[in-house]
Order: structure tokens, then C-alpha cells, then sequence
């Protein structure tokens, strides 16, 4: 689990590029190394370093404890958007990838709670991190969210051949994310 701090830039981009200040775009992994589908997250993040990207656009893995990575980001200068991707249950068949756009404030006091209580002892999810990131306003205003269906949760580093496949979807998504973004 690791948080790249400081963010690592795109061959294009440089903290010094007036691009770059113009409009921030976050681009992030959430899951846990070795644990097969569950890593699809960390693993893209890594594939997505190779690519080039627009200036301004930030791709790091924040597969660390949602506590420590709302601090990090608080930390920084704001982004103006963000995609964040990582493997999630909700019953699809696997392989399947969802876009969506993050509701800000959707969560219940209860929710708030029970994500905060999981992120303290350590789990490492898209819903915590994105529950606890909102709740402690360390989320820009427009936030994408791509998910996963896995299919392996079991412990190892190969992903299940669907969730490989599907990674080129993901692919797909996160730059259409970040180009609307950047619009």
C-alpha cells in the first residue's frame, strides 16, 4: 500500500507548467497489492504511468490507509477533477466496468461512520476512500469513479483473464474521464 507523494507528473507536465496550473486532474488506483482482482486499481495506475498525458494531470496509486491519503491531499494544491479506479463487489459479472460520477454528501452520518471506523483499521476501498475523502472535503468538485467486478479475491499477483481484458475498457474510460474533464 503507498501513496506517491510527491505526485508523479506526466513526461508532459512539470509543476512549473502554466498549463498544468490551469487545471489539475488526479488520476488514481485504490486496492491491495497481491490480492488478484482486488489489485486492479494499483495495477492499471502502473500501466497508466506509461501514458502520456495532458499537463496537469497527476496518475498515483493511493492504496494506503484513506486517513493518511485525505491529509496528503489536503496537503496539495487542489485538483479540479478526479478519476479514481479500483475493484469493487456489487454482484455484475466479472469484468464488468462502471463509470460513474461521485455524488458528494450521498453518505449517512451511519455510513460516514462505518467508513471512517474502516479506514482507521486499515481497509483499503474505493467506497472508503471516497466516502471519507468527501466527508473531509479533500475531493474536487468533479470526481469520476471507474470500478471493476472481480472475479479472484483470493491472494496473488495475477488478475482473473476477465479483469485482465477488462483493464483495456478502464483504460478506455480513464481517458475519456480525463478528457472531460480538462474541457
Amino acid at each position: 500500500m503507498s501513496v506517491s507523494v510527491p505526485a508523479a507528473r506526466s513526461p508532459a507536465g512539470t509543476v512549473d507548467d502554466p498549463a498544468s496550473a490551469a487545471m489539475r486532474i488526479l488520476v488514481a488506483g485504490v486496492g491491495y497489492d497481491h490480492l488478484r482482482d482486488m489489485s486492479a486499481g494499483p495495477i492499471l495506475v502502473q500501466e497508466l504511468r506509461g501514458v502520456r498525458w495532458p499537463p496537469g494531470v497527476d496518475v498515483e496509486d493511493l492504496s494506503a490507509g484513506a486517513v493518511h491519503v485525505t491529509h496528503v491531499l489536503q496537503s496539495r494544491e487542489p485538483y479540479q477533477g478526479a478519476v479514481l479506479i479500483g475493484a469493487v463487489q456489487r454482484g455484475d459479472p466479472p469484468g464488468t466496468v462502471r463509470v460513474s460520477r461521485f455524488v458528494r454528501g450521498a453518505a449517512t452520518p451511519e455510513e460516514v461512520q462505518v467508513r471512517v471506523t474502516e479506514a482507521v483499521t486499515g481497509v483499503v476501498s474505493l467506497d472508503t476512500l471516497l466516502t471519507v475523502l468527501d466527508h473531509f472535503g479533500a475531493l474536487p468538485d468533479d470526481v469520476r469513479v471507474i470500478e471493476v467486478e472481480p472475479r479472484d479475491t483470493a491472494w496473488g499477483d495475477e488478475l482473473s483473464p476477465l479483469v485482465r481484458h477488462a483493464l483495456a475498457d478502464a483504460t478506455v474510460a480513464v481517458r475519456s474521464a480525463v478528457a472531460e474533464l480538462g474541457r
